[in-house]
């Protein structure tokens, strides 16, 4: 289950994301926002990234209009490793040698096109699961 969210600044691309998500046969739990009225964006950050670090969901997106505050917000939560993406290859490096557990994009930098395939590359690539990558993860979390 994908956890997805965003503010208003984000509610169209998470739209097409979403249409996407059902396309590909991926099942997502939608956490707001629902309209494209301004609202806060921390707000549906922190409800995707306490479902992700819960285990409720096993990913997540975000989106806001630069994918910063989001991803901001969403590393406060303990266990969660957000990366903000504007390419391919930075989402997939950050599965490869973060295990990156939210994707966070900028609708308003990012078309949406390339939104998408960021998106599939974010959810089709596993980590690496490389001794280097697992002990710069644990220090990262503070082990």
């Amino acid at each position: 289950m994908i956890a997805i969210g965003c503010d208003h600044g984000g509610f169209e691309l998470k739209q097409a994301i979403m249409a996407h998500l059902t396309e590909r046969g991926d099942s997502f739990h939608d956490y707001g926002t629902y309209t494209s009225e301004s609202c806060d964006y921390p707000k549906y950050a922190k409800l995707v990234a306490k479902a992700v670090a819960s285990g409720e969901c096993s990913c997540g997106i975000l989106i806001c209009g630069t994918g910063i505050g989001v991803s901001i917000t969403a590393n406060k939560i303990p266990g969660i490793r957000a990366a903000l993406c504007g390419d391919c290859f930075s989402a997939e490096a950050t599965r490869l040698h973060n295990d990156a557990n939210i994707l966070a994009l900028g609708a308003r930098v990012t078309g949406e096109g390339l939104a998408l395939k960021i998106v599939d590359t974010f959810l089709d690539t596993p980590f690496s699961q490389d001794e280097r990558h697992i002990r710069r993860i644990s220090q990262i979390e503070g082990d």
